[in-house]
C-alpha cells in the first residue's frame, strides 16, 4: 500500500512536470512564432515598398531625361552651317549656351553631345569638339570607340541606353561611371543627333538603396532585357532570364541557387527591375518548421527525462538552469534562473526597441509618399489610410517647417547627430501642442504637423511656433541658424499634406528678404509687383570688372541690393537677380584652358551659397567674393598697352571720335588682325558691337538728361550723321531714339 501511494506521489510530481514544460513551450511557441514573424512580414513589407520607391525615382529620372531630349530638339539648330559650307560659331555657341541652360535643370545629366550626320562636329554643355576627339580623349571606353558612336547615332536605332561603366578622361585621368541613351532617329525631331550622358552615382545618389534587406542588389534591364546597371558586379542572368516567364503587368519571382530574384515592369518605359535577396532570409517558413520540429523532439526528450528527474526534485531545477545558459556557472540555482530570466526580458526588451524603430521608419516612409504628389498603387494607398490616426487626431492642421543651418562658432560643438535632433525637436513641439508629428525630410529640413481643432487658433499656434523657435535657438540648437515657416489651416486628410508642403516651400521662394523674425507666415506673403534690376548699371558692373575698378562695381552692386530690399522682393527674386549679376561679371574672366575648372569651381559655389542663403547678406556676401576673386583673375601688367584695361579706358575716353579698327591697332602697336582677334577673345563680342554699346550707353544718358536733338546726340557719341544713329539705335536698343526718349519722360 505505502508502495502504492509512493508511486501515485510520483505519477503527480511526473504529470505536474508534464504540464509545467507543456505551458512552457506552448508559451515559448507563441512569443517565438509572433516575434520572428511579425519581423519578417514587416520587413518584406518595408523591401516591396522601397523597390517601388526606387522604381519611381528612376522613373521619374528617365521622364525628366525624355523632357530633356524634347527640349533640346526644340532649339534651332537649322542654320548653324554658313551659306559659304562652313559653320556659323556664332550660332553653334548660342546652340550650346541654350543646351547648357537646359541641362543645368538636370542634375543627374554628366553632359549632353549633340552632333550631326553630315560632319563630325560635337556640341556639349563644355563647348565644342570633334567626336573623335570627344570619345577619344574625354569619354574614353574600353567596349566603344569614336567609330562606333558615329557608326551608331547615323544609323536607324531606337531609344537606346547602354550599360553603365567608366569612362576615362584622357586629359586628367578622371573617370566617370556613366550610362549613354542615345535618341530614337526613326522619328526625326529635328537635325540633331542626341546622347545624354548619365551619371550613375548622382543618379543612385537620389535612391535610398540602403533601405533594402541587407545583402540584398539591385539589376536594371531596358525593354529588350539588356543590363544598364547593376549594383553588383560580375553578374550573370543568362540561366535567370531564361527561366523567367510572366505577365508584363504584373510582378514575378524566381529562387535560382542561394537567391531569390524578384521581377518588377515599369509603366512608364518597359523597364525591368529585378531585386535579388538572400535565399535561406525569403525562404524564413522552412527555419520555422525546422524549429517546431526542434521543440517538439525537445518536449519527446522531457517527458522522458521526467520519468528520472520525478524521483530527484533537484535533476529539474538542474535541466531549466542548462535551459537558460547558466549550466556553466557556479552558485545558487535558483539564482541562475533569476538570471537567466532577467536576461530574457532585457533581450525581449531590445527586441521591442528594434520593432519600434521599423514603425517609425515606416511611418516616415508613408509620410513622404504622402508629399512627392504621386499616384500610388491600391496597397498602397491602404498603408497610408493605416497611418491616419497617427498623423491626425484634430479637425484641422497647419504643416511647420524647421530649416537649420550651421554656424561656425567657437563654442559650438563640432557635429550633431540627425536622430538626436529629430528627437530633440519632435520632444519640445509635443511638450507644446496637443499633437505634432515631426520628420526630418532632407538635409537639415524638417516638417511638423500640428493639429488643431479650429482654423481661427492658427495666429495663437504661429506665436507659440515662434516662441519654440527663438527658445531651442537659445538651447539645444545653438550651433545652428534656425528660422522656420507655417502654412495655412488645412482639413485633416491625407491629400491635404501634399498641399501644404507645397505652401510651405513656396514659403521659401517667396519669403521677403528683409523678413525680421525668424518665421515666415505663409498667409502674410504679399506679391511684389516690381523690382530693381538696372541692365545699364549692371553692364556697367561688367565693364568695371573688365578696366580692374573693383571699389566701383562693389558699390554697384551694394546699391542694387539695397534698393531691392527696401522693395520688399522676395528671396527667390533676390536669387534671380544675383546669378544675373554674377554671370555678367564671370564673363569678363579669364576664359583660357588653364582656368576652366577654376571658374566651374568659382560658379558651382556661388550658386550654391545663393540657393542654401539664409538671409540677403549671405547673397551679397558671396557676390561680393566673387568680384574680388574674378579682380584677381584680370590682374594683368598696366605698363602693356594691349590689355583689356587700357583699351576699355581708351575707348571710353575717344568713344565720340571715329576709333576705326586700324585706328585702334596703330595705338596699341599691333596689326588690325591681331587687335581684331584678340579683341573678340578677351571681351567675348567683336570691336564693333563693343564700340556701338559704348557710344549707345551715353546716348541713352543724352536723350535721357538733355534737350539736344537727335542729330545732335548722333554727332556727339561719334556717329557721323543721324541716319547711322537712328538705324544703330533701334538695332540695339528696340526703339527709336525719340520713341526712347518719349518713353523716358523727357
Amino acid at each position: 500500500m505505502n508502495r502504492l501511494i509512493a508511486n501515485r506521489g510520483l505519477l503527480q510530481i511526473f504529470f505536474a512536470l508534464q504540464l509545467v514544460i507543456g505551458i512552457m513551450f506552448i508559451f515559448n511557441y507563441i512569443v517565438y512564432k509572433n516575434s520572428i514573424s511579425g519581423i519578417y512580414d514587416k520587413v518584406s513589407d518595408n523591401n516591396r515598398m522601397v523597390i517601388k520607391n526606387v522604381i519611381q525615382s528612376f522613373d521619374t529620372s528617365f521622364s525628366s531625361i525624355n523632357n530633356l531630349i524634347f527640349n533640346i530638339h526644340a532649339l534651332s539648330s537649322d542654320r548653324i552651317q554658313a551659306d559659304s559650307g562652313g559653320l556659323d560659331m556664332e550660332r553653334v555657341l548660342t546652340l550650346q549656351d541654350n543646351l547648357t541652360s537646359i541641362v543645368s535643370n538636370v542634375d543627374i545629366v554628366e553632359d549632353v553631345i549633340i552632333s550631326f550626320d553630315d560632319h563630325d562636329l560635337a556640341i556639349t554643355t563644355r563647348g565644342t569638339s570633334n567626336l573623335d576627339a570627344l570619345f577619344d580623349r574625354r569619354y574614353t571606353s574600353q567596349r566603344y570607340n569614336s567609330m562606333f558612336w558615329k557608326n551608331f547615332t547615323r544609323s536607324e536605332h531606337e531609344f537606346t541606353v547602354f550599360p553603365a561603366e567608366v569612362y576615362m578622361d584622357q586629359s586628367s585621368g578622371y573617370g566617370r561611371n556613366l550610362m549613354i541613351a542615345v535618341d530614337s532617329n526613326k522619328v526625326r525631331l529635328s537635325n540633331k543627333n542626341l546622347m545624354i550622358l548619365i551619371n550613375v552615382n548622382k543618379l543612385l545618389k537620389g535612391i535610398d538603396l540602403n533601405s533594402m534587406i541587407p545583402g540584398a542588389s539591385l539589376i536594371v534591364l531596358d525593354a529588350n532585357r539588356n543590363v544598364i546597371l547593376s549594383t553588383e558586379k560580375d553578374l550573370d542572368l543568362v540561366d535567370i532570364l531564361n527561366d523567367v516567364y510572366f505577365n508584363p503587368s504584373q510582378e514575378a519571382s524566381l529562387t535560382h541557387g542561394n537567391y531569390e530574384y524578384n521581377f518588377y515592369k515599369s509603366d512608364y518605359n518597359g523597364f525591368i527591375y529585378i531585386n535579388k535577396l538572400p535565399y535561406k532570409f525569403q525562404n524564413i517558413d522552412s527555419v520555422t518548421d525546422a524549429n517546431q520540429w526542434i521543440m517538439y523532439g525537445a518536449i519527446v526528450l522531457a517527458v522522458l527525462m521526467s520519468l528520472l528527474l520525478s524521483v530527484y526534485l533537484y535533476r529539474p531545477v538542474k535541466n531549466i538552469v542548462k535551459l537558460l545558459g547558466g549550466s556553466t556557472l557556479k552558485g545558487n540555482d535558483f539564482v541562475k534562473i533569476q538570471s537567466g530570466i532577467i536576461k530574457v526580458q532585457r533581450e525581449n526588451e531590445s527586441l521591442k526597441k528594434q520593432m519600434d524603430l521599423v514603425d517609425e521608419e515606416i511611418r516616415r516612409g508613408v509620410f513622404l509618399q504622402t508629399l512627392d504628389g504621386q499616384n500610388h498603387s491600391r496597397e498602397q494607398e491602404i498603408q497610408m489610410q493605416k497611418q491616419y490616426t497617427h498623423f491626425f487626431q484634430s479637425r484641422h492642421f497647419v504643416m511647420a517647417a524647421i530649416y537649420l543651418q550651421p554656424e561656425d562658432k567657437p563654442d559650438s560643438e563640432g557635429g550633431f547627430v540627425l536622430e538626436e535632433l529629430t528627437a530633440a525637436i519632435r520632444s519640445d513641439l509635443t511638450a507644446r501642442y496637443e499633437h505634432a508629428v515631426v520628420y526630418h525630410i532632407e538635409h537639415l529640413q524638417f516638417v511638423a504637423l500640428i493639429g488643431l481643432d479650429q482654423p481661427s487658433e492658427r495666429k495663437k499656434l504661429v506665436r507659440r511656433f515662434e516662441d519654440f523657435l527663438e527658445a531651442a535657438k537659445q538651447s539645444y540648437l545653438q550651433a545652428f541658424g534656425v528660422w522656420g515657416c507655417v502654412s495655412r489651416a488645412y482639413e485633416s486628410k491625407i491629400g491635404n499634406c501634399r498641399v501644404a508642403y507645397e505652401n510651405i516651400k513656396e514659403g521659401l521662394l517667396y519669403r521677403h528678404v528683409n523678413e525680421g523674425t525668424v518665421i515666415v507666415d505663409t498667409e502674410r506673403i504679399r506679391y511684389v509687383p516690381e523690382l530693381y534690376f538696372p541692365l545699364q548699371e549692371i553692364e556697367k558692373l561688367s565693364n568695371c570688372m573688365l578696366s580692374g575698378k573693383v571699389d566701383e562695381g562693389l558699390r554697384i552692386v551694394n546699391e542694387i541690393i539695397q534698393e531691392n530690399v527696401s522693395l520688399q522682393i522676395h528671396h527667390h527674386q533676390m536669387v534671380h537677380i544675383a546669378k544675373s549679376m554674377f554671370f555678367f561679371v564671370l564673363k569678363q574672366a579669364e576664359s583660357s584652358a588653364a582656368d576652366r575648372s577654376e571658374l566651374f569651381q568659382l560658379e558651382s559655389a556661388f550658386i550654391r551659397k545663393v540657393d542654401h542663403a539664409f538671409t540677403y547678406k549671405e547673397i551679397q556676401d558671396a557676390l561680393v567674393e566673387v568680384i574680388r576673386v574674378v579682380a584677381n583673375m584680370r590682374n594683368h601688367d598696366p605698363r602693356s598697352k594691349l590689355n583689356p584695361a587700357f583699351i576699355s579706358q581708351y575707348i571710353e575716353l575717344h568713344y565720340m571720335e571715329n576709333l576705326y579698327l586700324d585706328h585702334m591697332a596703330e595705338v596699341l602697336d599691333t596689326s588690325s588682325k591681331y587687335f581684331s582677334n584678340y579683341f573678340k577673345k578677351t571681351f567675348g563680342v567683336n570691336y564693333v558691337e563693343y564700340l556701338n554699346k559704348v557710344r549707345l550707353a551715353h546716348a541713352r544718358e543724352y536723350l535721357r538728361n538733355t534737350e539736344l536733338s537727335i542729330a545732335e546726340i548722333g554727332e556727339k557719341t561719334g556717329y557721323s550723321n543721324s541716319s547711322t544713329f537712328t538705324t544703330t539705335f533701334k538695332k540695339y536698343c528696340g526703339v527709336s531714339p525719340s520713341e526712347y526718349r518719349k518713353a523716358s519722360g523727357k
